[in-house]
C-alpha cells in the first residue's frame, strides 16, 4: 500500500486528488494538510511513502515545508504538485528535497505515474518540466524521467 499526505491549500484539489487515488485500491490517502505546517507535523506522525505538496501555501511555503519533510522523515518521497512551470521553482523544490515535480494540468496520468515512480525509488518529472531542465538534474537512471 503506497500511503499519502496530500498537501494543497485549495480544498477541491485536495478533496479531487483524493477520491481520485483511493478509487486505484493501493493508495490510501492518510492525512491532508492545507498549510506548511500542518504539513511539516502530519509528515511527522504518519510517516507516508509520499507527499505529494503544492509550493504556494500559507503559513509556510511548499519549498520550507519540503525542506523541513525531507529532515524529518528522509525516507518518505516528496511529490511538488504545482501549477509553476518555471525552472527555478523546480530547482528550488529538488533543492529542497523534492523527489518529483508535476504541473497540475497533469493530473490524473502524470500524477499516478509519478506516485508509482517514486514509490519504486526512482524520480519524476513532467513531461512539460524535463526538457526544460537539460542537464541540471541529469541522472545516470534515465528511467526515472518523463518525457
Amino acid at each position: 500500500m503506497i500511503t499519502i499526505l496530500l498537501v494543497d491549500d485549495h480544498s477541491y484539489i485536495r478533496k479531487g486528488v483524493r477520491y481520485l487515488l483511493e478509487t486505484l485500491g493501493d493508495i490510501e490517502v492518510v492525512a491532508t494538510a492545507r498549510n506548511g505546517i500542518e504539513a511539516v507535523a502530519k509528515a511527522r506522525l504518519h510517516q507516508p511513502k509520499v507527499v505529494i505538496i503544492d509550493i504556494s501555501l500559507p503559513l509556510m511555503n511548499g519549498i520550507e515545508a519540503i525542506r523541513q519533510i525531507r529532515k524529518s522523515c528522509p525516507a518518505t518521497r516528496i511529490l511538488t504538485l504545482s501549477i509553476h512551470d518555471d525552472p527555478l521553482y523546480v530547482k528550488n523544490a529538488v533543492e529542497a528535497g523534492a523527489t518529483g515535480y508535476v504541473l497540475k494540468d497533469g493530473i490524473p496520468d502524470e500524477l499516478l505515474e509519478a506516485i508509482r515512480s517514486l514509490d519504486s525509488g526512482k524520480r519524476y518529472f513532467s513531461r512539460k518540466i524535463a526538457p526544460l531542465l537539460g542537464p541540471l538534474y541529469v541522472e545516470e537512471d534515465q528511467d526515472s524521467w518523463a518525457g
